[in-house]
């Protein structure tokens, strides 16, 4: 019995010893990574590196940055202030907010910063996009890529998003029970970049395959650059070769069939301006180009089209003055594809539907910022940026932060208004599609789509939120709700007040 005792009390010594120093061992290499990345600050400048923690060695605060979400940031603004230093994906980096921060980042490409995404994401998009180029290099595919979204490829892509548009909401209003819009819209989104800017004749089998396919890529896109079995890194590689494959066979196609088109789709588009600034794209060129369209068209727009809706639920009298401007202007129609056709200049003229977009843009900005690497050291707000690091500049946290909007939290269009013009006071208070020389190309675009499906909404639609309550958002990696948003939809004739005929039998179909 007493053998057993001291058996026992050993067995608890050895445990406690262990326990003891693996603390240790934690502490002191938690110590010595908080050291190595304070040894990198520019000797020759006397300002310090900024505040902030660099987490755990090798994951940094990558673990808090996915597990925290909308709270990682404000937590750390709040305890270091608008320019703090952390560990994220991989890489040191200093994270910054506030509109005359984010102008000297912006503003300072190719001379103080260049652009640069985590590794990750660097070689998920592949080396030939427009993202992922700098310098000279950047210029040129801007000059190539800025035709896509001219005035008149806009003009030419507007009745084919209409269309698209105006089928889905048809297909939502036809479904007996409610629908996740964030997951729908991710569909439509993908939908409307597969058929309307590509041009891809695609089976409906196939593109859904390809969609679920594109999915896993996106969900890996920003992850830890771990290449090993069953990491996301290696899942989002392998959906990137398998969507390759899928994309040159539809490229291919697409290239030996040119009869019968009625519009100039972004790829075709793509091609004739790179013949005309004398370098014709090769297939891997095309492969990735197609692939950064498809990524540019359909999360972050997926994201802003799950926020209108959101908002124009959580606010009827915003939904109300809408219906009222588009009656006004004569664009409320029936919800027949042959009526009701819309074109650039018309909505244009739609000066509140402007301010609603905008808002949305501002209260539900999809990404949180963008990233740089530091090309020589700079001062920023009475700290040094050394050269190496990586800089994240905030969108999100910008505009919460931005002195010239009034009661920033509010969803309030009207702030737009003429007769407010809260963003007037600082172009940098208020950047959605970034700003400088990397401003979103797409910018245009977006906003073109997000139009169109208001438009839709308010003229063949009624919707009411399917739940108690609405879900909870997440900003990680991009700003969708929790659980989705489960809306249920029904077909509306020009008046508001019943279910079109049309959608009446489908839905009886349904049933």
């Amino acid at each position: 019995m007493l053998f057993e005792g001291l058996e026992l009390v050993s067995a608890l010594a050895t445990l406690a010893a262990c326990l003891v120093s693996v603390t240790l061992l934690l502490a002191v290499s938690h110590q010595l990574w908080q050291l190595r990345w304070a040894a990198t600050r520019d000797k020759s400048c006397k300002l310090p590196i900024p505040k902030g923690s660099m987490g755990f060695p090798l994951i940094g605060e990558t673990g808090h940055w996915l597990l925290q979400g909308p709270g990682f940031q404000s937590s750390r603004r709040e305890k270091y202030g608008n320019v703090f230093k952390t560990h994220l994906l991989g890489r040191p980096l200093i994270r910054v907010t506030g509109a005359e921060n984010v102008r000297k980042i912006l503003m300072g490409e190719h001379h103080l910063v260049s652009t640069e995404w985590p590794r990750s994401t660097r070689m998920l998009l592949g080396p030939n996009t427009v993202s992922n180029s700098i310098g000279d290099i950047h210029r040129n595919k801007r000059r190539v890529y800025s035709k896509i979204f001219s005035h008149e490829a806009l003009e030419s892509y507007l009745p084919k998003i209409q269309l698209v548009i105006q089928d889905t909401l048809r297909a939502w209003s036809s479904h007996p029970e409610a629908i996740n819009v964030y997951q729908e819209a991710q569909k439509l989104t993908f939908r409307m970049a597969i058929r309307v800017l590509l041009g891809f004749s695609i089976p409906e089998e196939e593109l859904g395959h390809l969609f679920e396919v594109y999915q896993k890529f996106v969900e890996n896109v920003f992850s830890l650059p771990v290449d090993l079995p069953f990491s996301g890194y290696r899942r989002g590689i392998q959906a990137r070769q398998t969507l390759q494959k899928g994309l040159e066979k539809a490229i291919r196609e697409k290239l030996q069939c040119t009869q019968g088109k009625d519009y100039s789709d972004a790829l075709d588009i793509l091609i004739q301006s790179s013949k005309e600034h004398g370098k014709e794209m090769t297939m891997q060129e095309l492969k990735d180009g197609t692939l950064e369209l498809i990524f540019a068209a359909y999360a972050t727009t997926a994201s802003a089209s799950t926020s209108l809706i959101m908002q124009l639920l959580k606010h009827p009298a915003v939904l109300e003055k809408l219906r009222e401007e588009l009656r006004a202007q004569g664009v409320l129609h029936s919800g027949c594809p042959c009526e009701g056709a819309l074109h650039l200049d018309t909505l244009s003229g739609l000066h509140y539907l402007d301010c609603v977009i905008k808002e949305v843009m501002r209260l539900f900005t999809p990404v949180s910022g963008g990233y740089r690497t530091v090309l020589q050291t700079f001062e920023l707000d009475g700290f040094q940026i050394p050269k190496g690091w990586s800089v994240m500049y905030s969108i999100r946290d910008t505009h919460d932060t931005a002195p010239v909007f009034k009661d920033v939290n509010v969803f309030d269009p009207d702030r737009f208004s003429q007769a407010r013009s809260e963003d007037k006071d600082g172009r940098f208070h208020y950047l959605p599609f970034g700003g400088g020389v990397r401003t979103c190309l797409g910018k245009h675009l977006a906003k073109l789509f997000l139009k169109v499906l208001a438009v839709e909404l308010a003229s063949t639609s009624r919707f009411e939120l399917a739940t108690r309550t609405f879900p909870r958002i997440t900003l990680v990696p991009i700003l969708h709700p929790v659980d989705g948003l489960s809306v249920k939809f029904f077909g509306l004739d020009s008046n508001q007040n019943k279910i079109l005929p049309e959608t009446e039998a489908m839905l009886s179909a349904t049933v």
